[in-house]
């Protein structure tokens, strides 16, 4: 099974740090990125999304918003809210929506864990 993962964040340069760390520790997953909530919203209207990496501090709806938004379309799904505001509050609510949290910036050994995880559930959801 190919997984497909979305990317948002309204960095390019994030997007682009991340999507490094991304194709080190899972080179066949495919990747597809958006800069907002909007923007993500039609590509999972358009695609089939297996897993998503959202930044919470984006223009427009938060990362949490759309965190929100996907868990209802798909209970399933691994889902981590990247951001570098380290709050107790904004983790608890991204541990709420069953979101791992991760901390900017994105490193390869931060994602690890999110990654080896997601590729567990969907390798069970098979």
């Amino acid at each position: 099974m190919g997984v497909t993962i979305l990317v948002v964040d309204d960095s390019k340069l994030a997007r682009i740090v991340t999507g490094k760390a991304l194709t080190a520790l899972k080179p066949d997953w495919e990747r597809l990125e958006a800069g907002n909530a909007e923007d993500a919203m039609r590509i999972v209207g358009e695609r089939t999304i297996d897993c998503a990496l959202i930044d919470f501090n984006m223009p427009g709806r938060d990362g949490l918003a759309l965190a929100s938004e996907l868990r209802e379309r798909s209970p399933d799904m691994p889902i981590a809210v990247i951001t570098a505001n380290l709050q107790d509050e904004i983790i608890a609510r991204a541990r709420a929506l069953n979101a791992t949290f991760v901390p900017k910036p994105v490193t390869e050994e931060g994602l690890r864990g999110f990654i080896s995880g997601a590729a567990l559930r969907l390798r069970r959801k098979d």
